[in-house]
C-alpha cells in the first residue's frame, strides 16, 4: 500500500480564522467558496475569489455543473467546502467534472470545513443525485481533500435533528470500519476513539445544543470517524441509507440512524468480534440496542416515520444490493434478505 499523503488539519474554536494560512500551506492562491446559501452566510467574510452558494442536499448534478463553470471562469485553484456532506461532496464532484472535461482543467485542491458531523472530508468518494429518485456517485482520487478545518463554533447552530442524524452517520462510519474488508489497525483505532467520543458527547449536546464543550467533543468524534472511513469504507448499513435517501430525498444521517442497528444484527453472525469491539467502544454489551437509544435522541425510530411506503421496500432492496457498500459487506446479502432487514425497521 502506498503511503497516504500528509493531511493538513486545524481543530478548535476559532480555527476557521486560519483558512488563509491553510490555503497557503496547500498551495492555493485562488480559493472558491462552495456552500449552501445559509452556509455561506454563516461564516462571515473569507479570503476567497468567488462564492458558489447553490449547494443542495444529495448534490443534484446540475449544481455540480454550475459550480464547475464558476470554478473555471474564476480560475479557482482551490475549492473550500463549508457545510455538511453535500457541500464537501459537491467540491469532489466538481473536481471530477473538471478533470474529465474537454479540455481538462488542472484539478483544484479541496479544503473541507465541516459544519455537521457527516464525515466526508477525507475520502475521494462522493454521492450525486443523477435524476429525481436516482442516487449515484463516483470516485476521483484527485478530489480527496488535502486539508480540513474543524471549528466547533460553526456547529453550535445546528438543529437537533441534523445534529443527531449526522452524528449517527459518523457513528456508522466507525461501526462499518471494524468489519470492512479494507479495515486496518489504524481504522480500528480511529473507530475506537470516534465511537467512544460520539457515544459520550451526543447526549451532552442534545441536552445543551449551544454548549461548546459537548460540540467540541462530538466534532472530535466525527473527525475520528472520518479518518476511520478513509482507512476502510462503507458496508450494508450505508448502502441501505443511500438507496432510501436517493429515492425519497431524505437526510442521509437520519436514515443511517434507523438502518445501522439492523445491519449490525445481520453482520454479528459472521463478524461477532468486530461488533463486540464496537460495543466496547460504546460502553455497552449490546451495540445495536445502544445505537437505537442514541438515534431516539433525534426522534429516529422507524422508516415509516419518514413517509417510506412498505410496498416500496422490495424495489429499494434491489437498489441496495447493487451498491458498493452492500458488495463490500462481510456477510453477503440477497435482495430478499435486505428487504427483510428493511421491514424489520419499517
Amino acid at each position: 500500500m502506498s503511503e497516504a499523503p500528509a493531511r493538513i488539519v486545524r481543530f478548535g474554536a476559532g480555527s476557521i480564522g486560519g483558512l488563509g494560512d491553510v490555503c497557503g500551506e496547500a498551495g492555493i492562491t485562488r480559493p472558491l467558496l462552495v456552500a449552501s446559501r445559509r452556509g455561506a452566510g454563516s461564516v462571515g467574510p473569507l479570503p476567497v475569489v468567488a462564492t458558489y452558494d447553490g449547494v443542495r442536499p444529495h448534490v443534484p448534478v446540475e449544481t455540480v455543473r454550475e459550480a464547475a463553470a464558476l470554478a473555471r471562469s474564476s480560475r479557482a485553484d482551490g475549492l473550500v467546502g463549508v457545510g455538511g456532506g453535500s457541500a464537501i461532496d459537491t467540491c469532489k464532484a466538481v473536481v471530477a467534472e473538471l478533470v474529465r472535461a474537454e479540455p481538462p482543467v488542472t484539478p483544484p485542491a479541496v479544503v473541507a470545513i465541516p459544519t455537521t458531523y457527516a464525515g466526508a472530508e477525507w475520502t475521494p468518494y462522493f454521492g450525486m443525485l443523477l435524476a429525481p429518485g436516482r442516487k449515484g456517485g463516483g470516485m476521483e482520487e484527485r478530489a480527496r481533500p488535502v486539508a480540513a478545518i474543524y471549528d466547533p463554533e460553526l456547529t453550535v447552530g445546528l438543529p437537533l435533528e441534523a445534529t443527531v442524524g449526522t452524528a449517527m452517520n459518523a457513528l456508522a462510519h466507525c461501526a462499518e470500519a471494524y468489519y470492512h474488508p479494507a479495515c486496518t489497525p489504524a481504522a480500528e483505532r480511529h473507530a475506537d476513539t470516534g465511537s467512544t467520543a460520539i457515544a459520550y458527547a451526543l447526549p451532552l449536546v442534545v441536552d445543551r445544543l449551544d454548549g461548546i464543550y459537548g460540540r467540541t467533543r462530538l466534532l472530535e468524534g466525527a473527525m475520528r470517524a472520518a479518518l476511520a472511513l478513509a482507512e476502510a469504507g462503507l458496508c450494508l448499513g450505508h448502502a441501505m441509507a443511500q438507496a432510501l435517501g436517493g429515492r425519497y430525498g431524505l437526510p442521509h444521517g437520519a436514515v443511517n440512524a434507523v438502518c445501522l442497528p439492523a445491519a449490525l444484527r445481520f453482520n454479528a453472525e459472521v463478524v461477532p468480534h468486530a461488533v463486540a469491539r464496537f460495543a466496547d467502544a460504546l460502553g455497552t454489551d449490546d451495540a445495536p440496542a445502544h445505537v437505537e437509544e442514541l438515534a431516539r435522541l433525534g426522534g429516529y425510530e422507524r422508516l415509516r416515520d419518514f413517509g417510506i411506503l412498505e410496498e416500496d421496500l422490495d424495489a429499494v432492496a434491489g437498489a441496495v444490493v447493487a451498491r458498493a457498500g452492500a458488495r463490500a459487506n462481510p456477510r453477503p446479502a440477497s435482495a430478499a434478505e435486505v428487504a427483510g432487514l428493511l421491514r424489520s425497521v419499517w
